[in-house]
């Protein structure tokens, strides 16, 4: 088979385009213009409008299908869809929920909200939406960022065999644009030379039956130029972008990674300190094993020979229990120090390092399996290769939202059904009017030449107007309109009740009550009737084709995202202040003691998770019916003031919440009360300290008075003592006086 060359696959680009052009796909885009044209106001074909003014008929509208298509398009996306992720394991939980925030700043970034819009408009309208999951890799300075995208339904052309709705079993997508050579090298600046040399008609083939000379509208198809920078036409070139799902083969390989030569070290020394231990119990063994013979040998229980063969033999045994302990204590460590690391290789890099002798012998298992993967071809004019990449995704990033699935790639909008109606209410209002225009003109029957023409077709209707015919002939006779059917206005009235319900979308849902206003709980029951219509088609096919879009944006956004990256997002919730923002890192990197890198923490790429779409997230909430709600609720008990507070617009509802809540007023006495028992605590704390005190002081003082009652008692009993002392004394030294007296006059 022959190498494909880049000009071969420009012309392949070319030719599956041409294949994917088919009568089918024709007469959808004619039938699925008419309904964008009926959307726009154009709901006249350029011939239906040229019998109706040479009959003299009005050419009026009553447009009913753009009112209608433009609730259908509020309902669907009042607000922007939420993904929510599920971690497969626990290491991915942390990531699969900075995922969500990373599809908030990315939606943001991609102005998400008016991209949803036009997506969904385009599936009212057109029968089917398409978002773009795209790289820019210009922003963040040349980083790049994932970016959400619309494509125009009519630019897209898929494989006609396709069965699946959203496109997953397709063999190819391509898109084909018409634009200004000029607009692509701005583009493709660093193609500039080629698309200069790209040639090639731009086949702009107009599908609207309209009268584009007189036509209120502006449709793309009308752009056949466009202008350069030096003020001169510019020519219109085709531009291709072909995505086809072709399987590659991979392999699940599970690598044993063994220790270094540090690791061994360091296990070999944690083998010798357990194996020291194993030792010292061993030669205990032994020496109990020893003594335990020599008592046998001293009791004559063996003899001393049969002694020693059984200390020799226990000996030996002891060396070979410790020699195959120490190979199991590193056999085991080596083993627990082993990683069975598993990875995903493509072939290629599997036969390399198959073909490794020392790689080789590592691989534990290698399985082999096929998966998706997505290759875009880019090309200009017919023959002008551009480039060709590799997506590392396995679905298509483009993703359709379908309003009536037909089992093809053909949809139907939900204009179509409101067509015929739409017809037959412009002609019942055209016919009542021609009618009434009829009445208040009459026409004139006469007779050749018996009135002056100009003068009668320039005065015939004018009030008070006098009109002469000549003599000898007939006066002219006025013509009345036939008198027009009440079924006319039956029909009209029935017309625009049929349109409503065969859109779903009743009056009442527009704001338009003919009836007294309705309570609250009236406004939540006719917004839960009046959209299940909608709903029925939201649940069926926008949330799985939402679903489809995350997991899309996922894979894209775990492809790209592979390095450090930090995530400011400005959207703060309800009651914050505007200017403060949410941070969120990712891939961050690990270090060791020397700086190196040797791991990373919430690895986006590697992580794995499901998405999940919010179920309603994206549909209104009839706010004053739903606050109503809450505050009955509130009144019965069933919900705390916090709940009631958070679903209100008030401003600053955080601080209200800190300031008025039930439970921060009971956590506030809660404060106040445990500061009042720890003042009462210290107090009592204080007075028992006193209390001691006061307790030691008067034991302390009635020891002091028993010691000073006992020391007064010890000097009242010792003065006695001294004074009956003296007494005695006083009474011995007067006797030994008197007697030294009688002594001396004796002699």
């Amino acid at each position: 088979m022959a190498r494909k060359t880049k000009k071969s696959q420009a012309q392949i680009n070319k030719q599956l385009w041409d294949r994917a052009n088919t009568s089918q796909r024709v007469r959808w885009q004619t039938l699925s213009q008419k309904a964008y044209d009926f959307y726009l106001n154009e709901q006249l074909s350029k011939n239906e409008k040229s019998a109706l003014e040479e009959a003299g008929m009005p050419t009026f509208i009553i447009n009913r299908v753009t009112p209608i298509i433009e609730i259908m398009k509020y309902f669907v996306t009042a607000n922007n869809p939420r993904w929510k992720a599920v971690g497969a394991t626990g290491d991915d939980v942390d990531v699969a929920q900075v995922h969500s925030e990373i599809a908030d700043y990315c939606w943001y970034l991609s102005n998400g909200k008016s991209i949803y819009s036009q997506v969904v408009l385009d599936a009212l309208t057109k029968g089917i939406g398409y978002f773009l999951v795209d790289i820019d890799r210009d922003m963040d300075r040349g980083m790049g960022e994932v970016v959400f995208k619309r494509v125009d339904p009519y630019d897209v052309y898929v494989d006609p065999a396709s069965t699946d709705f959203l496109f997953r079993d397709a063999g190819f997508v391509s898109i084909r644009k018409n634009l200004a050579r000029t607009q692509l090298m701005n583009m493709f600046p660093q193609w500039k030379s080629k698309i200069k040399k790209a040639g090639g008609t731009s086949e702009i083939v107009s599908y609207s039956q309209r009268d584009t000379d007189t036509s209120e509208s502006i449709q793309p198809e009308d752009i056949t130029l466009g202008i350069n920078l030096d003020a001169e036409d510019d020519d219109i070139v085709p531009y291709y972008e072909t995505y086809a799902k072709i399987k590659h083969a991979y392999y699940n390989v599970y690598i044993k990674k063994t220790p270094n030569p540090k690791q061994l070290k360091e296990i070999k020394a944690s083998v010798e300190e357990q194996l020291s231990d194993f030792m010292n119990e061993v030669q205990v063994g032994l020496m109990e094993k020893e003594l335990q013979l020599q008592e046998g040998v001293q009791a004559g229980e063996i003899i001393p020979e049969r002694a020693q063969l059984e200390i020799q033999r226990a000996q030996k045994m002891a060396e070979q229990a410790i020699e195959e302990k120490r190979m199991q204590l590193m056999a085991e460590a080596q083993e627990a120090a082993t990683v069975i690391e598993q990875q995903i290789m493509t072939e290629a890099s599997y036969n390399i390092i198959a073909k490794n002798e020392q790689i080789k012998g590592q691989i534990v298992d290698a399985i082999k399996f096929y998966e998706n993967r997505i290759h875009l071809t880019c090309s200009v004019g017919d023959d002008v290769f551009l480039y060709e990449r590799i997506l590392d995704i396995k679905e298509y990033p483009i993703v359709p939202i379908p309003y009536m699935y037909t089992g093809t790639p053909y949809p139907m909008s939900a204009v179509t059904p409101l067509i015929g109606k739409q017809q037959e209410i412009n002609k019942a209002h055209q016919i009542m009017l021609h009618n009434a225009n009829l009445a208040s003109n009459l026409r004139w029957m006469y007779e050749e030449g018996s009135v002056p023409e100009e003068e009668w077709e320039r005065y015939s209707s004018s009030p008070g107007a006098l009109l002469k015919y000549r003599q000898g002939f007939n006066a002219p006779t006025p013509i009345m309109p036939a008198p027009i059917n009440n079924a006319f206005f039956s029909v009209v009235q029935e017309g625009k009740s049929d349109a409503e319900y065969i859109a779903g979308v009743p009056s009442s849902m527009m704001g338009f009550a003919q009836e007294q206003t309705e309570t609250y709980r009236g406004l939540l029951a006719n917004d839960e009737f009046g959209t299940r219509r909608l709903k029925a088609w939201m649940g069926s096919m926008v949330e799985p084709c939402l679903e489809h879009l995350g997991r899309c944006f996922q894979m894209m956004a775990q492809s790209h995202y592979s390095v450090e990256k930090v995530f400011r997002i400005v959207q703060p919730e309800a009651g914050q202040s505007p200017d403060e923002e949410k941070e969120t890192r990712i891939n961050i990197p690990i270090y060791n003691d020397y700086g190196k890198a040797i791991g990373m923490y919430k690895n986006y790429a590697s992580a794995r998770f499901d998405i999940r779409i919010v179920s309603g997230t994206t549909m209104p909430v009839n706010r004053w019916a739903l606050l109503e709600e809450y505050f009955r609720w509130f009144q019965a008990g069933l919900i705390d003031d916090i709940a009631m507070i958070s679903e209100t617009d008030i401003r600053n509802k955080k601080g209200i919440v800190q300031r008025k809540s039930q439970y921060a007023q009971m956590q506030q006495q809660l404060e106040q009360l445990t500061e009042s028992m720890k003042d009462k605590e210290g107090t009592i704390e204080t007075l028992e300290r006193q209390l001691v005190q006061a307790g030691i002081k008067m034991k302390v003082g009635d020891a002091s008075n028993e010691i000073r009652k006992d020391v007064l008692n010890t000097e009242a009993q010792q003065k006695l003592l001294r004074g009956m002392m003296k007494t005695e004394f006083d009474k011995a030294k007067s006797e030994i006086q008197m007697q030294v007296k009688n002594n001396a006059e004796k002699k």
